[in-house]
């Protein structure tokens, strides 16, 4: 656990192997079939590149973003107060095979909008609102991958800059210095692992070369009360 805790401080990820069992994984899965096949016009599934407020949708989600396996990869980090604060799907299939630039995660999904001194950038996505908060919010968020497919070069998986999370909020020109002076990491993730990385780490995807299915559940977690009135979309 010591060097869990050393590799997302210093470098700000690390991939945990075989925290989803099998069961766990296809109940998900028809989950999500079931859930592409009754709600079509909202746009979920294959094509559309996965679903947003994955937390309300998928019956048992609940229970897993609080399970033993992956608090014990929260907990070491943020302690035992930490919280489920969003969750997403993202799904990459031939049909909608994106690319994303190299990038840090900026923003919180809350209940509503509250002008508060320092959330700024607001938007709303998929119905949920959205923030840009201060840097030291971001700093407390530790983002859970889970994997229900393998994620591979081949497929789309995620490249990270290790340890640029350090850094805080960068500039299109910083961002550009680490591109040339840092060399990426490929995060091959097999089915039923975990990336956990800091969202202030520098991260792309780049589209399949060989596409196939790789289903990601995006988890978001913090310790962290929001100020005057502000609620965690997810809790």
């Amino acid at each position: 656990m010591s060097e869990y805790i050393e590799q997302i401080t210093t470098s700000g990820f690390a991939i945990a192997s075989n925290i989803i069992d099998t069961d766990t994984i296809a109940r998900l899965s028809q989950e999500l079939e079931a859930v592409n096949a009754a709600e079509p016009k909202m746009k979920h599934g294959p094509s559309a590149g996965g679903i947003r407020n994955i937390l309300d949708i998928l019956p048992n989600i609940r229970g897993l973003v609080n399970d033993d396996s992956l608090r014990k990869l929260v907990e070491p980090i943020l302690g035992k107060q930490a919280v489920i604060i969003r969750g997403i799907l993202f799904d990459k299939t031939p049909a909608a095979n994106w690319k994303v630039a190299w990038h840090q995660d900026l923003t919180i999904a809350v209940r509503g909008k509250i002008n508060v001194p320092g959330f700024n950038t607001w938007s709303i996505k998929a119905g949920i609102v959205c923030v840009q908060p201060p840097i030291f919010v971001m700093e407390n968020i530790l983002t859970l991958r889970l994997h229900l497919d393998d994620a591979t070069e081949a497929n789309g998986t995620l490249k990270v800059l290790p340890s640029s999370h350090r850094y805080g909020k960068m500039s299109a020109e910083a961002i550009q210095i680490w591109k040339q002076n840092t060399f990426p990491i490929t995060c091959n993730v097999s089915k039923g692992g975990v990336l956990v990385m800091r969202p202030l780490l520098l991260h792309s995807s780049s589209a399949a070369i060989a596409p196939s299915r790789r289903r990601v559940i995006h988890l978001e977690y913090s310790s962290l009360d929001l100020p005057e009135g502000l609620e965690w979309y997810g809790t």
